[in-house]
């Protein structure tokens, strides 16, 4: 990156060097770090204790007014001292220099604040030089990594489910990316089954091919559940006209699959398993009809995919040298010709997994199994990250000890990341829940609120499509709230409020940002030489500590892969930033210190944009 000497430049501006560099520590990317080391080197001279170790246990304080860092002594694990009195020793031994301007002893911590000055010169000057690229930390460079996700049925429109996914995914790919990994983004469809020849009947029967090119999704759907009607009705028939027959449960589930729809289905889909050109035909048409229509749906959601693959493109050899490796490696029992793999031996809770039934079909986990093996071929992954929902946590972990089992050392760079259901989600006007039905509503609210300020909304350029991007903030915002495991309740007033923490306050803290830049008059070339003395007021102090702990929220999250912390943190940055507002004026004030107070507010919005942009929003500049 063509930023890392910008810090250390800053610094030797204002007659200062970084302080020497701890191990795991980025000062070049993360301003916080440049205190770290700072006091990890004073504290070292003052108590002998191993730099990495001081370093290690410094945290962010909760509170601002307890400091910008603070050390609980007992973390650090001294035998034979008093923390207490430890603290006082320390705090009044300790040579601030020009990088702290405070050291407080308070009980068993001892509290930092940071030379004000100082913070304001690097961390202002950082962000307004290295504008989208502040947060990034070269944590993963060289590595590659594989995100699965969304991974929708081909001919079903989105769900819920599916939308937490494609979210989720869609944030943890960036997430990778702004720390340095290659990110490719795969979209592993539901593309293959039997219920591709209920489908190719379906149309035949119920198709129409006008409204295949004009909504294939919606249409295939409307054809898929006319033609599971059918089959329903036919079992009920079958299972009403032998009622009066004996038969034992297994002959009588058998008798209630014989609907003849069902086996045509069962009929087509063999000969597409054969091969057979026809029916090949008209499953990639409906597939190609069908990708085409999610492209555009996740173009509004800004996820683009390197890769759309599916079951369908799983080599059959792949999955008839996954089971013929089972069973070299000893894992296969067979029971009633049915091949299964006992896990209990390697963990108890795994239970056994069926990998072939015993007509010799394969299922899910063999082309799984089948799918990664040739994945770990074509990319050479470091990590690959299969973003599923908690349901499947069984079925991921089978199959992660199946491919350890299997000998193939890369197994162990799996991960599953798995999240709760979405609960409540029913339009307004109470039909099926669609992601578009979900999305179009949004929009149709906010442009309702937005032409409600006649004078604003004239200013817009493009309204419809700005009413879109806001609907959009408020359906991933209140997804992204709570923790990813958790259910969450969809609650459509709450989302598509204004007031509160929601997708639109956001924007809206966003927009207002841009409208105080636009009406200043102020050069951004001026910003750069902006006068920070000038910056007396605690809201200012308070807005500038927290912006520099973005980088730290960054690679907290790496850690816990929550997009609800980068939530958390924009939402607090976003409420200093309104605090300010009603002391920190830069209409009418004079022009060194409206550049000041600009530039704090250039920075403070450079750091919402890359946030909410991290979580996959489009922030707006007018609303």
């Amino acid at each position: 990156m063509s930023s890392v000497s910008i810090i250390t430049k800053e610094l030797e501006n204002l007659g200062l060097q970084q302080p020497s560099t701890i191990k795991d520590s980025l000062p070049n990317y993360n301003i916080i770090d440049v205190f770290r080391n700072y006091i990890s080197d004073e504290l070292n001279r003052i108590t002998e204790i191993d730099k990495e170790t001081i370093f290690n246990s410094l945290d962010n304080s909760k509170l601002l007014d307890q400091g910008d860092l603070i050390i609980p002594i007992p973390k650090l694990k001294i035998k034979g001292i008093n923390p207490n009195e430890k603290s006082k020793e320390w705090s009044g031994k300790f040579e601030k220099g020009k990088f702290i301007s405070e050291v407080k002893s308070q009980g068993v911590f001892l509290q930092f604040f940071f030379n004000k000055n100082l913070l304001f010169n690097l961390t202002i000057n950082d962000v307004l030089k290295r504008k989208q690229e502040f947060g990034y930390l070269p944590l993963g460079v060289g590595k590659k990594a594989i995100v699965e996700f969304s991974s929708p049925n081909i001919a079903k429109p989105f769900h819920a489910g599916h939308l937490r996914s494609t979210i989720i995914g869609g944030f943890i790919s960036n997430l990778y990316e702004k720390i340095g990994w290659e990110v490719k983004r795969i979209n592993y469809l539901g593309d293959w089954g039997k219920q591709f020849g209920l489908l190719a009947i379906g149309f035949e029967r119920y198709g129409s091919e006008e409204l295949l090119l004009e909504d294939p999704i919606n249409h295939l759907f409307e054809v898929y559940v006319k033609i599971n009607n059918d089959v329903r009705n036919e079992t009920n028939a079958n299972t009403e006209g032998e009622k009066n027959e004996e038969f034992d449960a297994s002959e009588q589930d058998e008798k209630k699959l014989q609907s003849s729809t069902n086996e045509e289905a069962r009929n087509f889909f063999k000969r597409m398993e054969d091969g057979d050109e026809s029916a090949l035909k008209i499953w990639e048409r409906f597939r190609d009809l069908s990708i085409e229509r999610y492209i555009d749906t996740y173009a509004r959601l800004n996820i683009k995919y390197d890769v759309y693959s599916g079951e369908s493109q799983v080599p059959k050899e792949k999955m008839q040298n996954a089971t013929k490796l089972f069973e070299e490696k000893g894992l296969i029992h067979i029971d009633r010709g049915a091949k299964l793999i006992d896990l209990t031996k390697f963990n108890k809770k795994l239970g056994k997994a069926l990998v072939e039934k015993s007509d010799g079909t394969s299922l899910y986990l063999t082309r799984d199994v089948g799918e990664a093996i040739k994945r770990y071929e074509t990319y050479k992954f470091d990590k690959m990250i299969y973003v599923i929902a908690s349901q499947q946590d069984l079925h991921c972990q089978q199959f992660f000890e199946i491919l350890k089992q299997m000998g193939f050392e890369w197994a162990n760079n799996l991960e599953h990341i798995n999240f709760g259901m979405v609960q409540g989600m029913s339009t307004r006007k109470g039909n099926v829940v669609f992601l578009d039905n979900i999305l179009q509503e949004t929009k149709e609210k906010m442009h309702e609120v937005m032409k409600k300020n006649e004078d604003k909304y004239s200013q817009i350029e493009e309204p419809d499509k700005i009413a879109d991007l806001i609907g959009i903030s408020a359906v991933m915002i209140q997804d992204f709230q709570s923790k990813r495991i958790l259910n969450y309740e969809f609650k459509w007033d709450r989302m598509t409020s204004f007031e509160g923490d929601t997708g639109p306050y956001l924007q809206y803290a966003h927009s207002r940002l841009c409208s105080v830049e636009r009406k200043s008059n102020i050069k951004k070339e001026e910003l750069e030489n902006a006068n920070f003395e000038l910056l007396t007021e605690p809201c200012a102090l308070n807005l500038i500590r927290i912006i520099a702990q973005y980088p730290d929220i960054i690679k907290k999250t790496v850690k816990n892969m929550e997009a609800s912390t980068i939530v958390t943190y924009l939402f607090n940055l976003t409420h200093i930033v309104s605090q300010c507002y009603d002391i920190l004026w830069v209409a009418g004030q004079e022009k060194d210190i409206a550049i000041a107070r600009l530039a704090l507010y250039a920075t403070a919005r450079q750091v919402l944009n890359n946030g909410m942009k991290l979580l996959g929003l489009t922030p707006v500049e007018r609303m």
